[in-house]
C-alpha cells in the first residue's frame, strides 16, 4: 500500500477545507435549516447521511475514470496521466498559496454536466427525510470543482482500481472536517485555513511533492 499517496491525497482534502465551505456550505445551511433549532440529533444525522452520499459519489466517479483510463493505456499512457496528476498537484499547491488559480478554469468543464444534474438536486430541498439527504449528496458530488479533479486525476495513477477508490476515499475523509462543520465551527476552521504562513507551508508542500512526482514521472519514462 502506497501510504504516502493515501497521505497526500487526504491533506488535500484537509487543505481545501476553506473551497469546501464555499461549495458545500450553503447546502450544509440547507440541512440545518429543514430542522428545528432543538432536533440536533435528526440534523446530525441529516448532515452524516448527506457526505455519505457525496464520498460515494466521489468512489463511483474514481471507479469510472480509472477504468476508462485503464481501458485507453495503450493510447493514452500511464506515465502521462502522471505527469497530468502532477500538474494538478502543483497547481493545487498555487491555488492553496493564492498565487494563480488557474485550476479553476478546469471547474467550467463540468459545468456542462452540472446544469442538467443541477435541477435534480433543487428538487430535494428542503431536505426531510435521510433518504433526501443521501440523494443530495450522490448529486452534490457532481458539482464542478478543481479540487476534485485534482484528487480525481492523482487516483488515476494509483496501481489498482481498489487502491484509486482508496486514494480517492482518503482525499474525500480529508474535506470531513470543513463540511461537517457548521456556524461557528466554520468559522474557526476558515480562520485557522486562512492563516497565509499556514496556508503556504501546506501548499509549498503539495507543490514540492507535485514536483517530484513530475520528475519520477519524467525520469521513469526515460
Amino acid at each position: 500500500m502506497d501510504v504516502a499517496s493515501l497521505a497526500v491525497a487526504f491533506s488535500l482534502g484537509i487543505l481545501g477545507g476553506v473551497h469546501c465551505i464555499g461549495m458545500c456550505g450553503g447546502i450544509i445551511g440547507a440541512l440545518s435549516m429543514a430542522t428545528r433549532a432543538d432536533q440536533h440529533r435528526k440534523r446530525f444525522f441529516l448532515i452524516v447521511t448527506y457526505n455519505i452520499g457525496r464520498i460515494a459519489s466521489y468512489l463511483v466517479v474514481a471507479s469510472g475514470f480509472y477504468t476508462l483510463t485503464s481501458f485507453a493505456q495503450s493510447y493514452f499512457n500511464l506515465q502521462i496521466m502522471r505527469v497530468v496528476a502532477s500538474l494538478l498537484l502543483i497547481a493545487m499547491g498555487l491555488y492553496l498559496a493564492n498565487w494563480w488559480r488557474g485550476l479553476t478554469k478546469l471547474e467550467a468543464l463540468g459545468h456542462f454536466l452540472w446544469r442538467y444534474i443541477q435541477p435534480f438536486s433543487q428538487r430535494l430541498l428542503p431536505v426531510k427525510t435521510q433518504w433526501q439527504a443521501f440523494c443530495l449528496g450522490l448529486l452534490w458530488g457532481w458539482l464542478p470543482c478543481g479540487l476534485i479533479y485534482s484528487a480525481l486525476a492523482y487516483s488515476s495513477t494509483a496501481s489498482s482500481l481498489p487502491m484509486a477508490v482508496l486514494i480517492m476515499l482518503c482525499f474525500a475523509l480529508g474535506t470531513l472536517p470543513a463540511v461537517m462543520a457548521s456556524g461557528l465551527i466554520a468559522e474557526r476552521l476558515a480562520f485557522l485555513v486562512k492563516q497565509p504562513h499556514l496556508r503556504i507551508f501546506f501548499a509549498l508542500t503539495i507543490i514540492v511533492y507535485g514536483c517530484w512526482s513530475l520528475l519520477s514521472a519524467i525520469m521513469h519514462s526515460h
